[in-house]
């Protein structure tokens, strides 16, 4: 007991001990070491953002004063700005006129500083330092701001920051959203520098939706549920929260959540002032905002002097706001520390009696490494470029993906892949399929889509109307595509057919001036066309190709065989055969062969013809005794299956290849084509035609009105258009001449609409899966009932007996030999005296001069001379 008494009593006294010295030292303190006046602080308290700064602040106070003597150090004045811009200017007044302050620090606007300067000149020698998130790039013009400081980056180096978000998934419209939180106009600059960031992109700002503050709403949930309900109408997708407090944004996503925003199809983006504090909101906040992309300032907090700073700071965060969940500082609480340090330091080290301009000059020329990074100034802004982590929100907090600075951009990229860690992100809905950015359904305006009412060919669009149901049809080959391609997309997509009377040029031209929102239809894709309009990928290959009629007598199909050979070749095969089947006949009939005898001329002539034919295929049942008649008909068999084998290859040809010459066409013919499209004017500026020379045909079947009438010498089509045309009327024309190379079939859409991408992935399926082509086919099947062979098919030229005259010679005169041989011989036999062997002989001599001389006029002709032969050239 005795102990405790005096340990107690030896505290006391080395308490009081310490007090006195401490007095004493205040006593002591010389007027150069007191400070006059403090700093003065206007932020909203009751903010989570307002809270941090405000510890960040007393730490700051009173860690500098642990260095120096407790004589240098300043007394915060610390004012509520309640979040009001009018709130903010009044209580910096008050600090200005009433409290002496040496230098102001807070959430101060540009232009809020601007006011004040304005209403009271005293006031610009008093430094202000904002701790805006973002710093505006220019000042105004109207007063000069020279003791202004932004403790910030560079707002367009944020705007650039979203900016290289939204170009990289080639967004091509966004709705900003914005809490204008000020009474003096910042955030149409804001909108200035996002809109100038978005067109170094390529993309554009549709609409945008701003708010007041959240505190002057009398039913705030109403008012935003009100405003998102309209954006939801739009057809955008891609909303960007450009500025926003803690409170505001965390009841906007929880209005989206409950109107469905918040799904598969949807983007958000938030920017750096709410990314920052997502470390100090709870887990209900965070399942509100699923799949939303944001960036934060990116800063070291690994560093010892961070590490100490938030150790400090979450023990007094939760002694003095001990109902907040989180504790963690954000990147707000430890730039106010670096700020408050730097201006407490120049107050210490100018002893209260340097100007103003050298009290700001000081701070400027400060450079140290804070605890939210190395702290320089330029410009009145953070002179260091920062670097942004994206982040992801997902699951219970959210994952940082990727980081992006304004020299190197995004930095995480799959090398040779071309992928970057942006192509993993977890979207609304939890797809990582990347939205569109646009929606085409029931919620939105369905599309007005251009058909062409007036086309030639009425397979690929026809529009008809119905009188019983009131109702107009769209079908053909084009329609079936495109709403095919429709299903392929990942959104549903909500559109009406608009029948235009118009040219393709003029419906294209619809297009660009919005007053339709697509076209489709068999429309070509030209480069004329590409200054008004993007076109999706070619659901069909073309070519400009000339169509005319085959002769009228080129094609017999039911005597298609007889086009193997000439006239004269099929007459020469008929006697050939007729004459080498006698000569057997006959040798062997001399020779005493039984086969061979007939009771009647009648009865002979049809044996000798049936023989002829059985012969071909040895199916004769005449036995062959005579090694003449042996010879004959082993040459004429050699000869009969060398000219079948062409008959075969010739027939084969003329069903399958179209090589009858036509007539040479030339640009001075009289031609027809669609007027309502581009083909006129290909033919005058490409191919040179006469405009007078170019027949306008409406139709597909006023084509062969215009050929029969004697109108036209030739058509061109597109080669769609062509193979329709002769499934159609295919046994009287044909293709002829080159295929001038296009651009294919496409679907027209509006310069930059998102549409075109997504519509040239699904035509690309379609085509893989070989869809298109079973339309096509279905197509042209409907179109006629011609076979295949009789759309494609024309004639060679027959073959003539040239190439066989060789094989004729040689088997004719073995069958003349044979003859003449069996001729003498039965001469001889049937004449008993020596006159009638004298007579025979002279006979057989005078067939054998009247032989050679025709085996020598027929080489005299092969060979393209015109001799006249006499008998008695003809003898040797």
């Amino acid at each position: 007991m005795k102990m405790a008494i005096l340990c107690f009593f030896g505290a006391f006294v080395l308490l009081m001990s310490v007090l006195h010295a401490n007095h004493g030292n205040s006593q002591n303190c010389s007027k150069s070491q007191l400070v006059v006046g403090g700093v003065g602080v206007v932020v909203e308290q009751s903010s989570r953002v307002g809270r941090e700064q405000t510890i960040a602040m007393e730490m700051a106070i009173h860690d500098t004063c642990s260095i120096k003597s407790a004589c240098s150090c300043p007394i915060l004045h610390l004012k509520d700005s309640q979040g009001s811009p009018a709130r903010s200017f009044y209580e910096v007044m008050d600090l200005m006129e009433r409290k002496q302050v040496q230098a102001i620090i807070g959430t101060i606007s540009p232009q809020e500083a601007t006011l004040v300067a304005e209403f009271d000149k005293a006031t610009k020698n008093i430094p202000i330092i904002s701790l805006t998130p973002t710093a505006t790039s220019s000042l105004p013009q109207s007063a000069a701001l020279p003791l202004f400081l932004q403790m910030s980056h560079d707002v367009a180096t944020h705007m650039q920051c979203i900016a290289a978000i939204i170009g990289h998934f080639n967004w091509r419209k966004v709705t900003p959203i914005y809490e204008d939180h000020s009474t003096f106009s910042s955030s149409p600059g804001l909108l200035t520098h996002f809109s100038d960031a978005l067109q170094l992109v390529g993309s554009t700002i549709e609409s945008h939706f701003s708010f007041p503050p959240l505190h002057t709403l009398s039913n705030q949930g109403i008012f935003i549920e009100g405003k998102l309900r309209k954006l939801r109408m739009k057809g955008n997708r891609v909303f960007i929260l450009l500025q926003s407090s803690l409170a505001s944004c965390i009841l906007l996503f929880e209005k989206a959540k409950q109107l469905g925003m918040m799904e598969k199809g949807y983007v958000w983006i938030i920017s750096d002032d709410i990314s920052s504090l997502l470390d100090s909101v709870d887990q209900s906040v965070i399942s509100s905002m699923q799949g939303v992309v944001g960036f934060k300032t990116n800063f070291k907090d690994t560093s010892e002097s961070f590490r100490d700073f938030k150790l400090q700071f979450r023990r007094k965060f939760r002694i003095k706001y001990p109902n907040e969940e989180y504790a963690n500082p954000s990147i707000y609480a430890a730039r106010t520390y670096d700020a408050t340090w730097a201006v407490v330091k120049a107050i210490q080290a100018s002893n209260g009696l340097s100007s103003s301009r050298d009290f700001l000059k000081s701070i400027l020329h400060t450079e140290f490494n804070g605890v939210s990074g190395n702290i320089s100034f330029k410009d009145g802004k953070l002179a260091q470029l920062p670097t942004f982590s994206i982040i992801n929100v997902i699951g219970r907090s959210y994952r940082e993906i990727d980081t992006w600075s304004p020299d190197f951009g995004f930095s995480n990229h799959n090398v040779g892949s071309g992928e970057g860690s942006l192509d993993l992100i977890y979207w609304p809905g939890g797809t990582q399929r990347i939205p569109t950015g646009q929606a085409w359904g029931n919620e939105g305006k369905p599309l007005k889509i251009g058909v062409p009412s007036k086309g030639a060919f009425n397979q690929f669009v026809k529009v008809s109307y119905d009188p019983h149901k009131k109702e107009t049809n769209v079908t053909g080959f084009s329609i079936e595509v495109f709403e095919a391609a429709v299903k392929q997309l990942p959104y549903s997509l909500t559109y009406i057919y608009i029948p235009y009377n118009g040219s393709y040029d003029d419906m294209v031209a619809e297009v660009y001036n919005k007053s339709l929102d697509a076209a489709v239809g068999d429309t070509e894709i030209i480069a004329d066309r590409y200054e008004y309009a993007e076109f999706s990928q070619p659901y069909m290959d073309s070519g400009l190709i000339k169509v005319v009629p085959i002769k009228s007598d080129a094609m017999k199909e039911g005597f298609i065989f007889l086009y193997a050979f000439t006239t004269k070749m099929w007459i020469i095969l008929l006697a050939m055969t007729i004459g080498t089947v006698s000569i057997v006949w006959f040798n062997e009939h001399v020779h005493g062969n039984e086969d061979f005898e007939a009771s009647s001329s009648l009865e002979c002539i049809s044996r000798m013809l049936w023989f002829a034919v059985a012969v071909l295929s040895l199916a004769h049942r005449e036995a062959i005794r005579n090694n003449l008649s042996r010879l004959v008909l082993a040459t004429w068999f050699c000869v009969n299956v060398i000219v079948a084998a062409c008959f075969t290859a010739t027939l084969s040809s003329i069903m399958t290849i179209s090589t009858f010459q036509q007539p040479l066409h030339h640009n001075n013919d009289i031609v027809g084509c669609n007027g309502n499209s581009f083909i006129v004017r290909y033919l005058v500026n490409v191919l040179h035609y006469r405009p007078e020379n170019i027949r306008n045909i409406d139709s597909i079947d006023d084509y062969p009105k215009a050929f029969k009438k004697g109108e036209i010498a030739a058509a061109f089509f597109v080669s769609p258009h062509a193979n329709v045309f002769l499934a159609k009327y295919c046994h009287g024309y044909e293709k002829i001449g080159p295929t001038y190379k296009l651009g294919g079939f496409g679907f027209v859409f509006r310069k930059g609409s998102t549409l075109v991408g997504d519509i040239s992935e699904a035509v690309l399926k379609l085509t893989q899966n070989g869809e298109i082509n079973t339309l096509n086919e279905n197509m042209l099947r409907s179109s006629s009932n011609c076979s295949r062979f009789a759309q494609e098919s024309n004639h060679p030229t027959s073959l003539g007996p040239k190439p066989f005259t060789g094989l004729f010679m040689i088997s004719g005169s073995i069958s003349a030999l044979v003859f003449f041989s069996t001729l003498r011989r039965l001469v001889a036999e049937r004449q008993d005296s020596i006159w009638g062997l004298t007579q025979s002989n002279l006979i057989v001599r005078r067939i054998g001069e009247w032989l050679i001389l025709l085996l020598l006029r027929i080489r005299v002709i092969q060979s393209g001379h015109n001799v006249e032969l006499t008998p008695n050239q003809g003898t040797v």
